[in-house]
């Protein structure tokens, strides 16, 4: 271990004791409960801020600079790159520099938006091209999940380079990758850096993320947790397609166990009606019985084809049998069969049949064949080839509008490794203004907050407390946007009107908040060793609104079950139109906020009706908000690349 990990153990150390320190005592001795409408949301911002401390002292705790693979590269390797609307000649310039890398591959063109200029394109240059088949019409298509699932039923290549549109690869990219597979067996993805050249140093779109390509996935790859990134990224086919077997056979596990508790539930009451004889009741009951084994029989691990196909021979005899002793009140209870709400969710990949649904079912009165015949449609229901699906088996998640961080969590659960090699070795191109880059971050934060909120890893199997933690703190930190909110109204409540969220600017507050500011900074400041981050520091507050409308927009997509489309980031130049005053109007407003709350407090210290301290505290609070809001407009008013950036990436090609 060097001397700068001992520092960074021992700074992390620190940063959370006096942390914890600093917000006991706020918790304790210093609310101002006369204001506890702003004291108590303040207090709760700052411990927000303390978990955060906390989960980025965890992720640097094992920060690992990994040396370069031991092992030779060997395998068979397909390239993807995955396209839908993206111009034609960026593709290809991609697609090209991909057929040029020095391993031996095949390289494919997924082609989502089934182009035939691209397919004539990519057939000249002697690519391979794949775009859906008519399997998929008129099935949930899963957006780039559904495109690489859809080429990995078409290719059979070991190991698999996924590449964005607009990613052009360096040519030993599999040569510099590949070892890891072979030193370790149990390795299923290596991520390397997104690195984009047309960006330039004063960054006004905050594009480049070193700090996270960098000490971040390093602390994460430490505790075997580097997730994918959506490109730029070696997978090896055999842990996706694993992946994709047990999650289609779990979700079909599910799906069996609630149904049969459904059927069982039906039979039993149909089993205790008064008014049917003897014998009816008798085989009622024996049916019942027989659902119940099989809910058993598939909790002990038996086949669920084999299970669910004896219960079905034993309904369909079962009702032969009735149907001899039983025709009244038979047309009535078909009517209500014919309209069973069997559902699927195209997002979770599932046969669904509706809670509410089997419970209502389950308790409704019917006829003894209006029973069995019931049980029949809710098994038949379970057919094992999915109907509702393009292909049963779908490797790369489904449940988030981004598949990278979810896919890489199912196979960290299922035991798979990850690496993350610190190369560039791939140059790419990120939004050239701030519109787009605004739907791209809605993008990334509603699929993280959609995996949260389906797949929560703290609760999730398989995970170490490590691995739980590390994909934990990448959702939480896009729940920033309502602390934000509360950090830029507590200096104005009180410049404006004198309300004090603290008992008092004390020595106490002063004694224990700068030991943990400070020693928090040179935490950071060690960690970054000399990388850019402000620009990162800006965006995490500045984009306040995206992260608070990515909580509600994933929220109603996940629980109320709303829609949530799936925007391609444009990388072909600027969006149409000028500065995006109205998508911004969030900050625009705050800043204005800010700079009028700055006059008020000032000018109330003027004229002595105000506290020189607190005035003090909350200006610098103040100056530095508009400091981090600033680059907002700084964003908006940006005009695009220098031409000398377009000619790098001319060079890279």
């Amino acid at each position: 271990m060097t001397a700068r990990f001992v520092w960074i153990r021992i700074l992390a150390l620190l940063s959370v004791l006096l942390g914890v320190n600093y917000i006991a005592w706020r918790w304790l001795d210093s609310i101002n409960w006369s204001a506890w409408w702003i004291a108590v949301p303040l207090v709760i911002a700052e411990t927000y801020s303390l978990i955060d401390t906390f989960l980025f002292a965890v992720t640097m705790w094992r920060a690992r600079d990994r040396p370069a693979p031991t092992s030779p590269p060997q395998g068979t390797a397909d390239v993807f790159i995955t396209t839908y609307n993206e111009p034609i000649g960026m593709v290809m310039a991609t697609a090209l520099a991909a057929q040029r890398i020095a391993y031996p591959h095949h390289t494919w063109v997924l082609d989502d938006g089934s182009r035939p200029e691209m397919a004539e394109a990519a057939r000249t240059a002697g690519l391979g091209y794949i775009t859906r088949s008519e399997d998929w019409t008129g099935k949930p298509r899963h957006a780039k999940a559904g495109n690489l699932n859809n080429a990995l039923m078409n290719t059979d290549g070991e190991f698999l380079l996924i590449l964005d549109a607009d990613q052009v690869p360096d040519p030993l990219i599999l040569h510099r990758t590949l070892g890891y597979f072979a030193d370790d067996p149990e390795v299923a993805l290596v991520q390397t850096p997104q690195w984009f050249v047309n960006v330039d140093d004063a960054d006004p779109l905050g594009s480049q993320a070193p700090l996270f390509y960098g000490p971040i996935q390093q602390g994460k790859d430490g505790w075997n947790a580097a997730f994918f990134c959506g490109s730029n990224a070696v997978l090896r086919r055999d842990a996706l397609m694993q992946l994709g077997t047990v999650g289609y056979v779990r979700d079909l596990e599910q799906s069996t166990a609630r149904t049969l508790k459904a059927a069982e539930s039906l039979l039993s009451r149909a089993a205790r009606d008064r008014h049917a004889d003897e014998a009816v009741r008798t085989e009622l009951t024996a049916l019942r019985d027989e659902v119940a084994g099989a809910r058993r029989q598939i909790a002990a691990g038996e086949p669920i084809g084999e299970v669910t196909y004896r219960v079905q021979a034993a309904v369909d005899a079962s009702s032969r049998r009735l149907v001899s002793r039983d025709l009244s009140a038979l047309q009535a209870d078909l009517d209500v069969i014919a309209q069973l709400p069997i559902e699927r969710d195209s997002e979770l990949d599932a046969i669904v049949i509706d809670d509410t649904a089997l419970d209502a079912l389950a308790t409704r009165e019917m006829s003894p064949l209006g029973a069995v015949e019931s049980v029949s449609a809710l098994l038949d229901a379970l057919r094992v080839d999915r109907p509702g699906e393009a292909q049963p088996i779908q490797p790369m998640a489904t449940i988030s509008v981004t598949e990278d961080m979810a896919t890489a969590m199912q196979l960290h659960s299922l035991g798979w490794r990850s690496v993350y090699h610190h190369e560039i070795l791939a140059h790419g191109l990120a939004p050239e203004d701030l519109r787009t880059m605004l739907t791209q971050r809605l993008r990334w934060a509603q699929g993280t907050l959609q995996v949260m909120l389906r797949d929560n890893p703290l609760m999730k199997k398989g995970l170490s407390a490590g691995q739980r933690l590390m994909y934990f703190a990448t959702m939480w930190s896009y729940l920033s946007g309502f602390t934000a909110l509360v950090y830029l109204a507590a200096p104005v409540i009180y410049l404006v009107f004198g309300v004090m969220p603290v008992t008092a600017w004390s020595v106490d507050f002063f004694a224990r908040f700068l030991p943990y500011f400070i020693i928090n900074q040179i935490l950071f400041l060690v960690v970054a060793r000399g990388i850019k981050t402000w620009r990162g520091q800006q965006y995490a507050l500045a984009l306040f609104p995206v992260w608070i409308d990515a909580c509600v927009t994933a929220f109603a997509n996940v629980v109320l079950k709303q829609p949530l489309g799936f925007a391609v980031t444009k990388k072909d130049g600027r969006a149409e139109g000028g500065p995006p005053w109205r998508q911004i109007w969030p900050q625009l407003t705050a800043i204005a906020v800010l700079v009028f709350a700055l006059g008020i407090g000032l000018t109330r210290l003027a004229v002595g009706t105000a506290d020189g301290t607190g005035t003090l505290v909350n200006t610098v609070w103040v100056v530095y908000d508009l400091a981090v809001l600033s680059v907002i407009i700084q964003a908006a008013l940006y005009r695009g690349p220098k031409a000398s950036l377009t000619d790098e990436r001319q060079i890279a090609l």
